[in-house]
């Protein structure tokens, strides 16, 4: 069933144009914006794993978010709350802007991108199979084997177009857990991957990666268990919790990338992991989210 719009709140500030120019930046994504900078998506959503094509809109800056969904009747509510994790909106921002008073590098990175949040993977499913995929090639061909998985082996759905406009276009999710078993072998993956991807689904379908749940746990636990995950090391692992469940307030200690940025912004000169876990400190409750402004920021400046 096709939608009407349904509203997706939030508090804090928030900026959808400033997600949609981040969104293209974020390899893994297969998400599309137009030219007015609405966001279209498509995935299975848990704990059904149903196709969804969603549509987002806002029409300014912190003014309403809505969203129109294509889905069957009993996944709309689920489907909504994905797209509010997707876009960082199911966490409250009101105190982030007050960091800035706290610390100039965060005013500055606020300044930079007002409005913005993480958009983060469709869903820990996802993430988990992005990391796995990724595996010791390069992030362009991660995301181009991504983009001919789902092609070959995932589903059709149809995104909504707005209100009174020409029919919506068609994207093509990831494989569901369900429909990813259901094949002797991934396609264009060595047999090992293919294997771990089994795995993660097998994961996905008995409920151990509900981002509800990893979010809920003690970040070390959750950590802990992902890391038991065919093919996921401490890195994936993290990149699962902060980027696939959506947690706010974990410094990544096995980001690379991440550290350096840091030591940038703050001039330090070689730094423990101590030494940039106490700049993280300051960030709190919000240290994935100034982790991501940090790592976008360093990403244009190679550009």
């Amino acid at each position: 069933m096709i939608t009407g719009w349904l509203d997706l709140p939030f508090t804090g500030p928030f900026d959808l144009a400033a997600s949609a120019r981040f969104i293209e930046g974020f390899t893994p994504s297969r998400s599309f914006t137009d030219e007015s900078a609405r966001l279209r998506l498509a995935f299975p959503a848990s704990p059904s794993w149903r196709p969804v094509g969603a549509l987002v809109r806002q029409q300014e800056p912190d003014g309403a978010v809505e969203v129109r969904l294509n889905a069957e009747e009993e996944d709309v509510a689920a489907a909504a709350e994905h797209v509010r994790r997707i876009l960082s909106l199911d966490v409250d921002g009101t105190g982030f802007p007050a960091l800035a008073g706290c610390d100039p590098v965060v005013g500055e990175l606020q300044s930079a991108a007002p409005g913005l949040r993480p958009v983060l993977f469709h869903s820990p499913y996802e993430a988990a199979c992005w990391s796995v995929v990724g595996q010791r090639v390069r992030m362009a061909q991660a995301a181009e084997l991504r983009s001919q998985i789902a092609r070959r082996v995932g589903t059709k759905v149809a995104v909504p177009a707005g209100t009174g406009e020409l029919p919506g276009i068609q994207l093509d999710t990831f494989p569901a857990p369900r429909r990813l078993l259901s094949l002797g072998r991934v396609p264009l993956l060595p047999e090992v991957k293919s294997a771990r991807l089994f795995g993660i689904a097998e994961a996905a379908l008995a409920g151990a990666l509900d981002a509800g749940t990893l979010r809920a746990l003690p970040a070390v636990q959750a950590l802990r268990f992902l890391a038991t995950l065919p093919g996921i090391g401490p890195f994936s692992a993290q990149l699962i919790l902060l980027r696939g469940a959506g947690h706010p307030d974990v410094f990544a200690t096995a980001e690379p990338r991440l550290h350096q940025a840091i030591t940038t912004a703050y001039g330090l000169v070689n730094p423990s992991l101590d030494e940039l876990e106490h700049v993280a400190e300051g960030w709190r409750p919000y240290r994935t989210w100034v982790s991501v402004l940090l790592r976008a920021r360093s990403e244009l400046a190679r550009t």
